[in-house]
This record gives structure tokens, C-alpha cells and sequence, in this order.
């Protein structure tokens, strides 16, 4: 009886129709999304977003800012090994280093035996030959130390620059004209290394040791060079870095229009002229005093403003036929390798500058200038007469190592101040 129960009930719930659990289709109601009416967002709004959509758009097309304040970094670096040249020069330390090895040449000798022979490599050359055979191992580790600092450095920016640029280069944070900028001045850090061991062999050279009364030093056309490559960077890392942080804050809004309006004003045709002249006086008068060192030239006439008995030296020392070689057109080599000429060159010039830069800024009072293009060129009034004040303590106390640190990073900071009011003055579209 069991049995024929069970298969009754089984049979039923076979039997039996499957019904859902839910409501069947035809009963639910589909309601129809409701589209956002823009009468009722206020216009403001609608603005306001739209603004907003066109400045992270603008924002997402131009190089990041933190691109532009690891360039002022490097930047900032370059400065330091430009004042740190000065002083290995200054210290006479720069042919210490007499091989050129890029990996094994960053690390000093450490122990006594190594120092020895580092020491017996500088006995080879002119240098130690003519004026430093009373040196002593101990005197010789700090000149080596200067010209090793200074190529330390030299390294740690090639690798500063260049490591963090690849990791921004891959990351998309350059755009494609800031990359073939940014591989530009790697270019001209390689061939600045280049030209550091290029100066550095002119005064290793044994022809030296042929020539009577030579003094074995580099040539102050390297030098210039040299130092002239390094303005170059450095001027090229500023701008470029300038111009992406300015770059950014237009694309986002935050860049005043007010200050474009102004940067637009045809009446800043003319000074924006003059501030690009005087930048060129700057720099030729930079350059300049790369010769003075290159030739000692600052330690003949510590007087100033008078050069012997008077403002300016005898025709027969300015035009000294002791510089002329036989196929020269004219005594026109004294300009660069005439101690005499060279001073009186630099002073002139420093002169004129001086003068100029007062001139730009008077002329500077009576016109509508941005906020931070005033800054730019009251910094660089300020700048020119620490540089001047520095320039004449240098020569009267006869270059104190000190001053004539001080005096190079002073030139520096006005071609900063230079480049910071050329860019500041730069126009911006409305």
C-alpha cells in the first residue's frame, strides 16, 4: 500500500504544469527612461563645465610641470659645476687628472700605494715639470680632489638628466617638441665632456716644455669654450623649463589674462629688443672674462679705473707685435692671446654693460610691465652691481680665490636674470 501511494504522488508532480514564480511579462510595466532636460541645469553651470572639459583636454596635450622642475633642478646643478670649475681653475687643480676614464675614473685612489702612482702620472707633465716640483703628496691629493669633485659632478648630472628624462619619455609626460629638446641638451652634455677632456689635454701637451717662458696651462680658447658650452646648457635647460610650466597654466586657466593682455602691448616692442641686446653684451662679456682666466690677465693693473697712468694702457702693450705670427692680416691676435688687451677688453665691456643694464632699467619705470617681468629686471639691476662691486674686488685684491669664486657665480646670476626677463617677457596668445 506504501508503495502504490508513492507512486501515486510521484506521478502527480510529473503530471503536474510548471508555473513561474514571477509575474508573467504582459503584467510588468516598462516606464521610459526620462532624458536630462538642460533647461533646467543653469547656464552658468553649463558653462563653467564646458570651460572645465576644454582645460583638461588643453592640460592632457602639454608636458607636465614636474618635467619643468626637474629641468630648473638640472638647472640649478649646472650653476654648481660652473662655480666649482672656476675654483678647481682658481686652485690650479685641473691638470691633476691626467687620464680620462669614464667608469673607473669615478673612484679616487684609497690606498697610499695607489696615491703614489696617481701621483707619479702628474710627474710626466709640463705642469709639474715647470712649476711644481716642491709639491708634496699630501699638496697633490687636494688638487686632485677639486678636479675629481668637478668630474663627479659633471656625471651626476649626465646621469640626472638623463635617467629621469627616459622614465618621463615613456611615461607619455613630454610632449614630442619637449623630447627633441630635452634629447638636444643631452647632446650638448655629452659633447660638453667631451670638450672638458679636449681643454685638459691642450695642457697636458709636451710642446710646452719646447717653448721659452711658456706656462703650462690650458688654452683660454678651450676654456672660453667650455665654458661657453656650459651657458649653453644651462640657458637651454632654463627656457625649456620656463616654458612648461608657463605652457601648463595657460592650458588650465590659471595664467592671468591680464598679464597677457600686457605681454601684447605694442609698446613692449622696443624694450623686449633691447633686454634681447643686452643679453648678447651680457654673454660676449661673459665669454670675455673666460679669456681673462685663461690667460691669468687679472693679475697685471689691480688698479681701477686706471691701467698704468691712465685709463688706458700704452698703444705699444694693447698692439704688441710679440703676438703677431707670420701669416696674420694685422695684429688682431691680441685681442685674444694679449693678457694686456684682453683686461682692458673685459673692462670695457663690463663697463658698457653696466651702463646698459642702468639705462633698460630707468627706461623700464615708465612702462607697463607684468609683475614678474618688473621682478625680472629690478633682480637684474640688483644683479649688476653686485657684479660690478665683485668684479673690481677681484682685480684690486688681486683674485683672491674667494672673490673670484664669487665674482664667476655673480656673472652667472645675471645672465639668469637676463634669461628670466626675456622669457618674462615673452608674448602670450589671447
Amino acid at each position: 500500500m506504501l508503495r502504490t501511494a508513492f507512486q501515486r504522488s510521484l506521478s502527480g508532480l510529473i503530471k503536474r504544469p510548471w508555473t513561474p514564480m514571477t509575474r508573467p511579462m504582459s503584467t510588468l510595466k516598462i516606464q521610459p527612461m526620462r532624458r536630462p532636460c538642460l533647461a533646467m541645469i543653469p547656464k552658468s553651470n553649463i558653462f563653467k563645465t564646458q570651460q572645465r572639459l576644454i582645460q583638461v583636454s588643453a592640460a592632457q596635450t602639454v608636458t607636465k610641470p614636474i618635467v619643468g622642475y626637474w629641468l630648473y633642478f638640472n638647472a640649478g646643478l649646472v650653476f654648481a659645476i660652473v662655480v666649482v670649475g672656476g675654483l678647481t681653475r682658481l686652485t690650479e687643480s685641473g691638470l691633476s687628472i691626467t687620464e680620462w676614464n669614464v667608469i673607473s675614473g669615478m673612484k679616487p685612489p684609497r690606498s697610499e700605494q695607489e696615491w703614489v702612482e696617481e701621483f707619479e702620472k702628474y710627474k710626466q707633465f709640463p705642469e709639474y715639470k715647470l712649476l711644481n716640483r716642491h709639491m708634496t703628496l699630501d699638496e697633490f691629493k687636494n688638487i686632485f680632489y677639486w678636479e675629481w669633485s668637478h668630474r663627479m659632478i659633471g656625471r651626476f648630472i649626465g646621469m640626472s638628466f638623463i635617467v629621469p628624462g627616459l622614465y618621463f619619455a615613456s611615461k607619455g609626460y613630454m610632449t614630442k617638441r619637449v623630447m627633441k629638446q630635452t634629447f638636444g641638451i643631452s647632446c650638448l652634455l655629452g659633447f660638453q665632456g667631451f670638450m672638458g677632456w679636449y681643454m685638459v689635454k691642450s695642457g697636458l701637451s709636451e710642446a710646452l716644455m719646447k717653448e721659452p717662458g711658456a706656462v703650462p696651462r690650458v688654452s683660454q680658447y678651450r676654456l672660453t669654450a667650455h665654458l661657453a658650452t656650459a651657458v649653453a646648457i644651462y640657458g637651454s635647460t632654463i627656457f625649456v623649463a620656463a616654458d612648461i610650466l608657463r605652457q601648463h597654466k595657460i592650458a588650465t586657466g590659471q595664467y592671468p589674462s591680464s598679464t597677457a593682455s600686457m605681454l601684447n602691448n605694442p609698446v613692449l616692442k622696443r624694450f623686449r629688443i633691447a633686454s634681447h641686446s643686452l643679453g648678447a653684451l651680457i654673454l660676449l662679456t661673459l665669454l670675455s672674462g673666460g679669456l681673462v682666466a685663461g690667460l691669468d690677465a687679472g693679475l697685471i693693473y689691480n688698479e681701477f679705473p686706471f691701467m698704468g697712468e691712465g685709463l688706458v694702457p700704452p698703444k705699444s702693450e694693447l698692439w704688441s707685435d710679440f703676438y703677431v705670427k707670420p701669416n696674420d692680416n694685422g695684429k688682431w691676435r691680441n685681442f685674444l692671446e694679449n693678457p694686456t688687451t684682453v683686461q682692458f677688453d673685459h673692462r670695457t665691456l663690463a663697463e658698457t654693460t653696466a651702463t646698459l643694464t642702468a639705462a633698460l632699467w630707468a627706461y623700464s619705470r615708465r612702462l607697463p610691465l607684468p609683475k614678474n617681468a618688473r621682478l625680472a629686471v629690478n633682480t637684474m639691476m640688483g644683479a649688476v652691481i653686485v657684479q660690478v662691486t665683485l668684479g673690481i674686488s677681484t682685480l684690486i685684491y688681486m683674485v683672491p680665490i674667494e672673490l673670484a669664486a664669487a665674482h664667476q657665480a655673480g656673472a652667472l646670476a645675471l645672465v639668469t636674470s637676463n634669461f628670466w626677463l626675456i622669457h618674462a617677457l615673452r608674448r602670450v596668445p589671447l
